[in-house]
Formats: structure tokens, C-alpha cells, sequence
């Protein structure tokens, strides 16, 4: 027996931000470093690798969910949406979150950003019309060492009311 046998890879295919694609993942490749180094959604950050900072969160099937806790075989014939697929259209343009946390300057390093953006973007469809103490619960399990949170605070409470608006009057 061979003390570094080549491990087995395993064809894996997910819908990234949209669209189908596929590579191989070793069984133990994490979900982020799969994103990361097989289709280049480089966007989703590995900070601690222990599930603690937020830095990996992608939404899975729609739910977000850090991707450094996560196998990519586990992925397999799963919807992922990354920070790149916040963008609106073809052009990239910067999505209203995208938007909100730039005129608010809610970003410094901007390393924990895209992992922030992606729980903002969860929690809002699960609660539009959010008070500062639930926005401040939901960026507890992130770490940010720059900001102090109060911009990215008002950042996400300025789109909920924006979206707010927007159904009111539809």
C-alpha cells in the first residue's frame, strides 16, 4: 500500500448563482474551497474554517449556511447562490444590498462582506419588515473587525424599508 494514494474524486453538479455547472470533488473537499478553487466563485471567503466567522456563508437551496461547514459532495444537484449572483443582470450591477452597504460604508477589509451579504439576503426574505434588534441577532453570527456593525445595520434596515416601499405600492 502506498502511504499518499490518490484520493478518489467524484463528479459534482450544482446550479452556482443560476447556472449548471460541474468538476470533481474529493469526498472530504469543503463546499467553500470547492466554490473557491473548482469554479472559481472566489467571492465566498474562508476566514476560520470552524463555522464561527460567517466570512463562507452561500445560500444552499435558499437557506444560508456557512460553506466552510459543509462537504461539497454534500452540494450535489443543490441550488448554491454566492455573492457574484447578487448582482443584477448581465451587466453587474450591483445589487440593492450591494448598493446599501456601499452608500453606507458598510464595509472596510470588505473580507467578511460577501459572507454578510448573503445572511442579509436570507434574512430578508424571511423578514421583510426587520427592527434594528433583529438585524443586530442576525449579524451576531458574523465577524467583523472594521466596522463596528452599525453601518451594516443601517445598510440592510435601509433596503427592508426600500422593499417595503416598493411592495405598498405594487
Amino acid at each position: 500500500m502506498k502511504l499518499y494514494e490518490k484520493h478518489t474524486a467524484y463528479p459534482i453538479t450544482l446550479t452556482l448563482n443560476g447556472v449548471q455547472r460541474s468538476a470533481p470533488a474529493e469526498a472530504r473537499m469543503l463546499l467553500s474551497d470547492f466554490l473557491r478553487h473548482e469554479l472559481g466563485a472566489t467571492g465566498t471567503h474562508v476566514g476560520c474554517e470552524h463555522g464561527i466567522c460567517g466570512a463562507c456563508t452561500v445560500r444552499v437551496d435558499g437557506v444560508a449556511q456557512r460553506s466552510c461547514m459543509q462537504l461539497a459532495v454534500q452540494a450535489d444537484g443543490r441550488k448554491v447562490d454566492t455573492v457574484e449572483g447578487l448582482n443584477c443582470g448581465a451587466d453587474s450591477e450591483l445589487g440593492d444590498l450591494q448598493q446599501a452597504f456601499k452608500r453606507h460604508h458598510a464595509l472596510q477589509c470588505g473580507f467578511c462582506t460577501a459572507g454578510i451579504l448573503m445572511s442579509s439576503s436570507h434574512f430578508l426574505e424571511q423578514v421583510p419588515d426587520p427592527t434594528e434588534q433583529q438585524v443586530r441577532e442576525m449579524l451576531s453570527g458574523h465577524l467583523c473587525r472594521c466596522t463596528g456593525y452599525t453601518n451594516i445595520v443601517n445598510a440592510v434596515l435601509e433596503v427592508a424599508a426600500q422593499r417595503m416601499e416598493r411592495s405598498e405600492h405594487a
